[in-house]
């Protein structure tokens, strides 16, 4: 988790994912929150001098809308249901950022203004249900061809800012509790290793291999999601 704040983003999925399997994925979206939090601080800390203000003001609105959303729409769907639906809004915009890629050419600005507000939602939406809009988020910087440092700092600010305004919703629905916040500072130690650890790696991966692994990442954790929540596989 550490790492995922300072170095590689795109591990954000594998440590939400393990957690998912070792208790209830509800519950476990509230006790990974808290230290999700300790590492938006320090990754703000960090990179803060790079983030791309107008970045985060195009998708925050949008993504404390996805927000109330999901917190509405919480107990309509089961841990099943929203890891597969997760899944494939993951997959697909991965390769639509990837056929975009091979084109190269058009206008950031302008596909901003209409990716910011989908990606928003969708970020919103899936960080209350599943802790998952790491995905989502690499997606749309990675489409507005962000430096890898402009890049950190930007989701360092945009992480943390979306985290505080999830955490009453989160508290609302009994998954950050006493209880929670005493594992939490278990774990913690842990969390500020990996932050120092992530902020060393970055400094040794140059900007391609970086988009490179990132993309990779999400592409994966959206294929594993969707594979093993579909409802049925053929043989």
């Amino acid at each position: 988790m550490g790492v995922s704040k300072t170095g590689i983003t795109g591990l954000s999925l594998i440590f939400v994912s393990i957690f998912a399997e070792i208790m209830p994925a509800r519950r476990s979206t509230g006790l990974v929150l808290p230290l999700l939090m300790v590492g938006d601080v320090i990754a703000v800390l960090s990179y803060r001098k790079h983030a791309q203000w107008r970045h985060v003001w195009r998708l925050f609105p949008w993504a404390g809308a996805g927000v109330v959303i999901g917190f509405f729409a919480m107990g309509r769907m089961n841990d099943r249901q929203s890891r597969f639906a997760i899944g494939l809004i993951v997959l697909s915009l991965a390769i639509l950022y990837i056929v975009r890629r091979l084109r190269p050419g058009g206008d950031e600005e302008e596909h901003a203004r209409w990716f910011a507000p989908a990606i928003g939602i969708l970020a919103g939406f899936t960080t209350l249900v599943a802790n998952a809009a790491g995905p989502l988020t690499v997606i749309y910087l990675l489409a507005m061809r962000l430096p890898k440092m402009e890049y950190m700092g930007t989701t360092a600010v945009f992480f943390l800012l979306l985290n505080i305004f999830k955490l009453p919703f989160m508290i609302g629905l009994g998954l950050v509790t006493r209880e929670s916040l005493v594992l939490n500072l278990g774990l913690l130690p842990a969390v500020l290793a990996g932050a120092w650890l992530g902020k060393w790696l970055l400094g040794h991966i140059n900007q391609r291999l970086f988009e490179n692994i990132v993309l990779g990442l999400a592409v994966v954790a959206g294929a594993v999601d969707i594979y093993l929540t579909a409802p049925s596989w053929p043989g």
